[in-house]
């Protein structure tokens, strides 16, 4: 009998054929072990849920088929990271998620053709996660006190509409508004950072098809609109002020709100659903959890990508698809 090969080895094996973004090259040695194989630990740590590299090296540690597969494409020209190396190199992959994404998302739009029967909109918000630990109290941080060593000070306050206050993140995301979801653009940073400010580098990612930005009042912003115009987008944000509104485009702007409330905010609530943030992080830190967001982001995307090659549903399924993988 053939021995079936596990979904999570066909998974990290996508990597190996997905585009990388183009990098600028560097001086001096070339390092020993390529990104790539970086990359496929994060994807393992993201299904197996582990967040640290001990956890990794313990998984990969088991004798069976599957670890021994996984920990064959962990190898390069005979070598295996030491645990320095997986430290120091899982910390430095955080910077390269939102390139990585970008460049993955374009992809997945000109294979999955997400708008074929539609216009070429993106949805843009930022939805709050709760950092890991206690919270740190403003009067506290203006006095310099961390009263508990629980607290991730690197996290911040925001006030969100449907959560009330949130000490954390923000993870801000651009979403296809079509029959699939498709993450093309994200960051992640503390939870006090504006998402109009944030906005501009999700935008400049953005592939070259989308037309239309749709967001909520938090990106009501003359500079949005002018970089839009600029790259020869409209951007339709809802307006502040007493409701209702009467001014001419209301009715345009009202669908436009709700196609993309159905885009981001279902996304949003499936992507926590996936990977079990609807509480807390399960890192500390700003790196670390960027690590783990945005990474998150990443194998959703991979996991779309082998679900549209092994035609399988791309909305439904996909948390189970994870959890048995």
């Amino acid at each position: 009998m053939v021995p079936q090969i596990s979904p999570l080895v066909l998974l990290v094996d996508l990597i190996d054929v997905i585009p990388s973004p183009a990098v600028d090259c560097k001086w001096g040695r070339p390092p020993t072990y390529p990104d790539r194989l970086f990359l496929k630990a994060l994807v393992i740590m993201l299904v197996r849920d582990v967040t640290t590299v001990d956890g990794l090296l313990a998984i990969l540690g088991r004798p069976t088929a599957e670890m021994q597969a996984l920990r064959a494409r962990l190898t390069c020209d005979g070598r295996f990271p030491a645990r320095r190396t997986w430290e120091r190199r899982l910390n430095r992959l955080p910077a390269t998620l939102p390139a990585r994404i970008a460049c993955l998302g374009t992809y997945l739009v000109t294979q999955l053709q997400p708008w074929a029967n539609g216009g070429h909109a993106v949805a843009i918000d930022s939805t709050a996660l709760r950092a890991r630990g206690g919270v740190w109290h403003k009067k506290d941080r203006e006095a310099g006190i961390v009263p508990h060593t629980s607290i991730d000070t690197e996290a911040h306050w925001t006030k969100s509409g449907w959560h009330g206050w949130v000490y954390g993140y923000k993870l801000h995301l651009a979403v296809t508004v079509a029959a699939v979801w498709i993450p093309l653009a994200a960051e992640l940073t503390p939870a006090n950072a504006a998402d109009n400010e944030t906005a501009p580098r999700l935008l400049a990612v953005l592939p070259d098809a989308v037309r239309f930005v749709l967001g909520d009042t938090n990106y009501q912003d003359p500079a949005l609109h002018q970089d839009c115009a600029a790259a020869d987008r409209f951007l339709v944000a809802t307006r502040r002020g007493r409701y209702p509104h009467t001014d001419d485009g209301v009715e345009v702007r009202r669908v436009f709100h709700k196609l993309r409330s159905a885009a981001i905010e279902n996304f949003n609530g499936q992507f926590k659903s996936i990977f079990g943030v609807h509480g807390s992080v399960p890192t500390r830190g700003l790196v670390r959890t960027q690590r783990f967001a945005l990474g998150a982001v990443f194998v959703y995307q991979v996991t779309l990508l082998y679900r549209f090659e092994h035609h399988q549903d791309l909305r439904v399924g996909l948390k189970a698809f994870l959890k048995a993988a």
